[in-house]
């Protein structure tokens, strides 16, 4: 009933999140574009996103229906039909000369407004409303946690929750519409369709379609999550049932009461071994990471994991990866095995499509690890990214308590620190956690946009030159001429990033083409990195530790980065 009730006041609070706020201009547009006074409109707008938003659920989530469509695909969608929208509302001759030709109008208000004898252009806010649907999509930690959570368990009980998730959206998005309608009513130039005013909302719905067709919509996300002190994510997230795996603030076992670790159900298409249980894996220490191969997040998780395993796993250290898909295209096991492959993991993967072991460990994001000690109980969860050196002091502890001989080797990965006295550190390169940066002006610097080289690069420095736009977790090149540098020491050099449309970044070491050198990693081609998809590119191999190596990279403007990782 908590839920209920929660998933019913997180729909209301949906349109404060960053992702909804670009959009409420649309809504209201769609609501009081062409007869203000018509009061159909904010209706009919609000009813085609609530449907729309049903629908596309059912479709991409709860079903397999689309297995094969990548969710990208239905911002494209969205994106154009709003600046559709926008042109036809600029340009009304040349819609109502499409819509009288197609005899759109005739079937729509027979169905729409049944009744109405006169006409009332409800074609464009259905049109909005549904064109809106995909992208409200999960864009509540409620709404995420019922997908994740409720909808493996309890397809009938989801749907509820779900409906009752829109109703609470649909209310306020009602409302806003209704008040935006009759606010705007009162303003007399408001009334003529081919006055500024309504030529003003056509421009509007043309840049809010151009945000989210390129994406640039869920830059604007970042920046209100980074730059402003409501904290929507946060807010929300209170409305989710509380954890039964209770963690307090201890360094490292932070499980209050340890517990004897579910076992796996459910899970199938192993790879990189065979089914495995835990209570065969009873007496090694065991950490479940439950990881989704679309996450940025699981994706800069996972070569923490990988170097964990190869370093204790021959002292009886065992990684099991539980992969539960956020969307149907990752239940294909064909595209979990080839992300594993592209991400060089070694540890065994399996995939759990039905959500059976996420549910039995009561977990509730992606990334999560759960580390296991040989006794087969949970000693220490972690969230999210981060604090890596605490979890592997945690991994070499309960290895330690149970006998192992680690014969003083050093840790494998220190967050914010070398993996060892030589190495270059993991460097993130968003503003939020920068480290190491000497050019000018710097990094953090309020709406710096222009960036100048240092001349002079110790080790693991980095800087900037040219135009870039600086977010929390990434830099986005902005023009024609930027570059980085950066000051490395390592066997292989590793970037994640991230282009909407494939570009090629060209790399050099210390100032000749990696084509010219041996060292070119398995991302590079010539003396390029395409950069596409959101991932880790190899970028460079030097076959053996190398210090002191200048690495620069010449950005096309579109491209975004987020850290470098290193391996010796």
């Amino acid at each position: 009933m908590f839920l209920l009730f929660g998933a019913f006041v997180a729909g209301m609070l949906t349109v404060l999140a960053p992702c909804v706020l670009p959009l409420l201009p649309v809504i209201i547009g769609g609501s009081v574009s062409g007869d203000t006074k018509n009061y159909q409109r904010p209706i009919v707008i609000t009813a085609s996103l609530a449907i729309s938003l049903f629908v596309f659920t059912l479709l991409l989530k709860a079903t397999t229906v689309l297995i094969g469509v990548p969710p990208e695909s239905f911002a494209y969608i969205s994106g154009a039909i709003i600046v559709l929208l926008g042109v036809f509302t600029l340009l009304p001759g040349v819609y109502a000369k499409i819509i009288n030709t197609l005899g759109i109008e005739q079937r729509a208000q027979k169905t729409l407004s049944k009744g109405i004898t006169d006409k009332r252009q409800l074609v464009g806010p259905a049109i909005t409303g549904a064109a809106l649907g995909p992208v409200f999509s999960s864009c509540s930690p409620v709404y995420a946690y019922i997908l994740a959570t409720v909808l493996p368990a309890n397809f009938g009980q989801a749907m509820v929750y779900i409906t009752v998730y829109i109703l609470g959206l649909s209310a306020v998005l009602l409302a806003i519409g209704v008040f935006g309608q009759r606010f705007i009513r009162k303003i007399k130039f408001a009334s003529d369709p081919r006055g500024w005013f309504q030529r003003g909302i056509a421009v509007l719905f043309i840049v809010v379609g151009l945000m989210v067709f390129t994406g640039f919509d869920k830059q604007f996300q970042t920046y209100v999550s980074t730059n402003t002190p409501f904290n929507f994510d946060k807010l929300s997230a209170q409305l989710l049932p509380e954890s039964q795996n209770k963690t307090n603030g201890n360094r490292l076992f932070n499980v209050v009461e340890p517990y004897d670790a579910p076992e796996f159900v459910g899970l199938e298409n192993w790879i990189n071994s065979k089914p495995l249980t835990m209570s065969e894996l009873e007496g090694n220490v065991v950490y479940v990471d439950f990881w989704t191969y679309s996450c940025i997040n699981c994706i800069r998780n996972n070569p923490y994991i990988e170097q964990w395993y190869q370093a204790y796993k021959d002292d009886g250290f065992v990684v099991v990866a539980v992969h539960a898909p956020e969307f149907s295209f990752e239940r294909l096991p064909k595209n979990v095995q080839k992300a594993v492959d592209e991400q060089g993991l070694s540890y065994p993967v399996a995939l759990d499509n039905d959500f059976a072991t996420w549910n039995a460990y009561n977990n509730q994001s992606w990334p999560a690890g759960y580390l296991i000690d040989a006794e087969g109980k949970v000693r220490r969860i972690h969230e999210g990214e981060g604090k890596y050196a605490e979890s592997e002091e945690a991994i070499r502890a309960l290895l330690l308590e149970k006998g192992a001989v680690l014969d003083g080797r050093a840790m494998t990965s220190k967050q914010n620190l070398p993996i060892s006295a030589r190495q270059t550190p993991e460097t993130y390169l968003g503003k939020s956690r920068a480290s190491n940066y000497v050019g000018e002006p710097a990094i953090g610097a309020a709406n710096a946009t222009n960036f100048s080289h240092s001349t002079d690069f110790d080790a693991n420095d980095w800087s900037l030159g040219g135009q870039w736009d600086v977010e929390g977790e990434r830099i986005t090149a902005a023009g024609a001429n930027s570059t980085l540098k950066i000051k490395v020491s390592a066997k292989d050099v590793y970037l994640v990033g991230s282009s909407e449309q494939p570009q090629r970044v060209e790399l050099y070491i210390n100032g000749k083409p990696v084509g010219q050198t041996q060292f070119a990693g398995n991302d590079v081609t010539n003396n390029y990195v395409t950069f596409g998809e959101a991932r880790l590119y190899r970028l460079l191999d030097f076959g053996q530790f190398k210090q002191g190596q200048l690495v620069e990279l010449r950005v096309p403007q579109g491209v975004s980065l987020n850290a470098f990782t290193f391996g010796s």
